[in-house]
């Protein structure tokens, strides 16, 4: 029914010099999208025609004689929707729906108007993992500052960008010597007084955004309680002295080991060897000599 006129709205668009724009558009999985018909003043649409050109070529929706038409066997079959303005709604999105569109319209008096689109989708950033690590010597006091560094961590998002907020104060940005691997890791110096400071690490891509949010004094060898070691000082002892028995162990394994030649019975085998040298004695050059008659 209506192959022919989609076939000289193509024709139009090959043939006639039409006018080009071009836009982009930015949605996100899950969401809808709408494509927005921009046309001249006074454009009085006849006929208009979507199409998606990347990344393959299908045809989305038609109008033609004031009636709407989305039923085509394309990958949006049942999520496309053409509206009274000739804008067309996409949605719900998949990561595989980004590509290019084109809309050409006609109007009344036979001139042709084409717009590109650009559509661009993007996963929803999820909520990143912010972990602590604390670098303090062994003699640090808790008067002293606690060095702290603050990496942040989100799955593989495209076009993601880190950055960090300092909670309850009018910083919201820090300085950009603090910050390492494209923003992921900082560091900071605190004190007795940041003791409720919170630092947030804020993920976005062009679509989204999320946070995640710590106290890092919490962290900090100033909160163990006392008579308690730190982690460093744990290390410092259990290391040497796991080392020390598993050498005693080894030495002890090879001391009492057959091939060293040396016997287990201890005391009772060189009482054996010594009752054998007195039947032999020194005055007896053979023993055998002692069994004549």
């Amino acid at each position: 029914m209506v192959m022919r006129p989609l076939w000289s709205l193509l024709l139009w668009e090959a043939l006639l010099p039409i006018t080009v724009t071009g836009a982009q558009v930015l949605s996100k999985v899950g969401g809808s999208v709408l494509l927005v018909a921009a046309r001249p003043p006074g454009f009085q649409v006849r006929e208009a025609i979507w199409r998606s050109l990347w990344p393959s070529e299908e045809l989305l929706a038609t109008f033609f004689r004031g009636s709407l038409e989305t039923l085509y066997h394309s990958r949006f079959l049942g999520r496309a929707q053409l509206h009274s303005n000739l804008s067309l709604e996409l949605g719900p999105l998949e990561s595989g729906d980004s590509g290019n569109f084109s809309v050409l319209m006609v109007d009344t008096r036979g001139q042709p108007w084409t717009q590109t689109l650009q559509l661009k989708v993007y996963d929803a950033v999820p909520r990143p993992v912010v972990q602590v690590f604390i670098a303090v010597e062994r003699d640090a006091q808790p008067s002293k500052t606690c060095q702290v560094f603050l990496s942040c961590w989100a799955p593989n998002i495209s076009e993601i960008t880190y950055s960090w907020r300092r909670e309850t104060t009018m910083d919201f940005g820090m300085e950009p010597h603090s910050l390492f691997t494209d923003g992921q890791v900082l560091s900071i110096s605190l004190g007795p007084g940041d003791r409720d400071v919170a630092y947030s690490c804020i993920v976005s891509n062009p679509v989204s955004w999320d946070l995640a949010t710590v106290t890092p004094w919490d962290s900090c060898h100033h909160e163990a309680a006392p008579g308690k070691a730190s982690y460093k000082d744990v290390l410092l002892v259990v290391v040497p002295v796991s080392l020390l028995l598993m050498l005693v162990t080894l030495f002890s394994a090879w001391h009492w080991c057959p091939c060293s030649g040396r016997s287990p019975a201890g005391a009772g085998g060189k009482k054996k060897k010594d009752v054998h040298a007195d039947r032999v004695g020194p005055e007896t050059e053979n023993p055998l000599v002692q069994d004549l008659p």
